[in-house]
């Protein structure tokens, strides 16, 4: 097979600058783009009275009560971003070693999807399937004399999502890393006939540094025990993301993700070109507070830097990002 250099003319005759010169002509030739269409706008909700409370290690993002949630999904759809994602930050006095909270169906996750969907029925919603926010030791599933129990979580799971799903969330996304989880949801939703209910799987979730303000939003940092080495990926492998996808994708799950985003760009290549599903990528908390440190101190043109790590996603193959810039990056692509 010839080479990329076989099939180029030499210098003068190839000149690439001719390509580059003028807006209008790198518009033309641009191979990837960003649309707001592209753009999931993840929210942190929490079941406090204040409208927002400011996340201290997110600047810019607030923890939002249900009402406030309401009027956000109003305003994506304004804005003209296609879905949400939510994620819960839970009175502490609700939590409990095996996430009991997480299958109350007056909990706050149901009352904002409900909220959600009455204030924009045409918005999609996606929820997090998973125990951390709801555990009092942090963990993503049952934890047992140091030891996280797949089988029991998984059914835990399973029960979880059939309950987001009756409250109308149009996504589940498991993002626990056990084994099974998508098979045994997608189970779940049949018997519960909730056909329809799509599964956008955190098929490679990575054990990474890049969750702390996250977890910060959430109320889980100071009660994590240990980590998560266990059952999120190790971030040395590559190969091991493409088996798990196989599962997951052999188990009913209807897009993937890769998580999280920007280290992981390799990874959203291999993963869209093996199996062709919608693949979506997760700018998580550390990358967005990374950029806003740099810009508060004049290292980085913030705005500048949201479009091109964003667009840097789709160069490597997602389809969309989940992302906590969605609502200042669909007005910068507005004008």
């Amino acid at each position: 097979m010839a080479s990329l250099h076989d099939r180029t003319a030499p210098f003068p005759a190839a000149r690439p600058r001719r390509l580059r010169q003028a807006e209008w002509v790198r518009r033309l030739t641009r191979q990837s783009s960003l649309q707001t269409e592209d753009l999931i706008w993840s929210l942190i909700v929490h079941d406090g009275r204040e409208d927002r409370q400011p996340v201290a290690a997110m600047p810019g993002v607030d923890r939002l009560s249900v009402d406030a949630a309401a009027a956000a999904a109003e305003r994506a759809v304004a804005l003209g971003i296609p879905a949400v994602a939510i994620f819960p930050n839970i009175a502490p006095i609700k939590k409990d070693r095996v996430g009991t909270e997480a299958l109350n169906p007056d909990g706050l996750v149901p009352a904002c999807v409900k909220a959600m969907k009455a204030a924009a029925p045409q918005l999609g919603v996606m929820v997090d399937v998973a125990l951390d926010p709801f555990t009092d030791h942090g963990h993503d599933g049952i934890l047992e004399n140091g030891r996280i129990l797949n089988d029991e979580t998984v059914a835990r799971l399973a029960d979880q999502a059939v309950l987001l799903a009756e409250a109308g969330a149009d996504i589940l996304a498991p993002s626990d890393m056990m084994d099974g989880r998508v098979g045994a949801i997608r189970t779940a939703l049949e018997n519960a006939r909730q056909p329809d209910a799509l599964i956008l799987s955190y098929a490679a979730k990575y054990a990474s540094c890049f969750y702390g303000p996250y977890r910060d939003a959430i109320g889980t940092a100071v009660a994590l025990q240990g980590d998560k080495k266990t059952y999120q990926m190790d971030f040395g492998n590559s190969d091991e993301a493409l088996k798990e996808c196989a599962m997951d994708v052999a188990e009913g799950a209807d897009m993937l993700m890769v998580k999280p985003g920007l280290p992981y760009l390799d990874i959203i290549r291999r993963v869209k070109d093996a199996f062709g599903l919608p693949t979506f990528a997760f700018q998580v908390s550390g990358e967005y507070a990374m950029i806003k440190a740099a810009s508060a101190n004049g290292w980085l043109d913030e705005n500048r830097a949201i479009l091109e790590t964003l667009t840097a996603f789709k160069r490597a193959g997602a389809d969309g990002v989940v992302t906590y810039f969605a609502e200042q990056a669909a007005l910068l692509l507005k004008s």
